[in-house]
């Protein structure tokens, strides 16, 4: 039995109904609950299921965002950030008052919840809470506006997928133009569902484009143990060595050989724990063309086309889109549990 709890708030699964139920008669003696039946709407998400699969998306928090910000008629953009423009501390003129700009990047931070697309560009606007310009604002904007394309969007785990883990790991070496730390970048998939995912800045400077690699390759790896172990807490066994897949074969030849000394040392606990678990067959490392790194997304900025493209096999569902088997408009407004079609 898994139960979610954040303050008032339970959610219950298992695969049995009547332990469900069990569970519900008990904690109603103790507390007085109030059932609510199957999960629908938890904490600003919206779940639709159906044989196919599942749907969790945050359409009316998106959309709440959106009017409380006065987007709702905007004209929308494509892409959450502009490619030949990357920001600075140095670049616009201070906002007199950055309450606006902290409040709407906690909202979007909480919004990456089910919008990886949008992760990057949080990274990089929350990277100025403390001292906001007008023009990061009009970068947070930006983001507002590639919202209201498709507020619906969310995540689909499909009902069939299996249990192999697949990872991308990827980095953008020097990416801060101010500190010249790089950006590590990673998703892992369960089966088809992405399951997790990240953009961040590396925490110190790397001095060479392997040194970088292999800090996000590290960073790849300590996750997918983490996923592992969280799994076999749900009595889930995935299929193991999971694939980790990775654009740079500098990392993976000093993650499978130990005599690179000279390009190791700066990252001698990265390696030996790449390493380990390599040799534990817990991973297994595959190299992947720059063209097919999904991750590329996370790490930087990207056109409109390039920028779907990766979009596109981050396996993404706009359940409010007909062209994707999604609802037809009286649907939206007549039913509180929608499905896929």
């Amino acid at each position: 039995m898994a139960l979610l709890v954040y303050v008032d708030d339970i959610l219950v699964a298992n695969p049995n109904i009547s332990l469900i139920l069990q569970i519900k008669s008990q904690l109603n003696d103790q507390f007085q609950i109030k059932d609510l039946g199957p999960l629908k709407y938890f904490l600003g998400l919206e779940v639709a299921r159906q044989r196919k699969g599942i749907v969790v998306s945050q359409r009316k928090y998106a959309l709440e965002l959106l009017d409380e910000a006065g987007f709702m008629e905007s004209k929308d953009v494509h892409s959450p950030t502009v490619l030949s423009h990357k920001l600075s501390r140095n670049e616009g003129d201070p906002l007199d008052d950055n309450t606006q700009y902290r409040r709407l990047i906690g909202k979007l931070l909480y919004l990456n919840i089910t919008r990886p697309d949008i992760s990057f560009a949080t990274q990089q606007l929350s990277q100025f809470l403390d001292k906001p310009t007008h023009l990061h604002l009009q970068a947070a904007h930006r983001v507002l506006r590639y919202l209201k394309q498709a507020p619906g969007q969310g995540l689909f785990f499909p009902a069939g997928s299996d249990f192999q883990l697949k990872a991308f790991s990827d980095f953008d070496w020097g990416a801060c133009i101010e500190s010249r730390k790089s950006v590590t970048g990673f998703c892992i998939f369960l089966g088809e569902a992405l399951v997790s995912w990240k953009s961040k800045k590396q925490p110190t400077i790397s001095r060479s484009s392997s040194e970088a690699e292999y800090r996000a390759l590290a960073a790849t790896t300590c996750e997918v143990q983490w996923l592992i172990y969280l799994l076999d807490e749900f009595f889930i066994h995935p299929n193991i060595p999971a694939a980790i897949y990775c654009d740079s074969k500098s990392a993976i030849a000093i993650a499978e050989n130990p005599v690179y000394h000279e390009r190791t040392k700066y990252i001698e606990i990265d390696c030996h724990l790449v390493r380990e678990k390599l040799h534990k067959g817990i991973i297994k490392l595959f190299h992947v063309t720059s063209e097919n790194q999904l991750v590329d997304v996370l790490t930087k900025a990207h056109c409109p086309n390039s920028f779907f493209k990766y979009v596109s096999k981050l396996g993404l569902f706009n359940l409010y889109n007909l062209a994707c088997g999604g609802l037809s408009e009286d649907t939206k407004h007549s039913s509180n549990t929608p499905s896929i079609n």
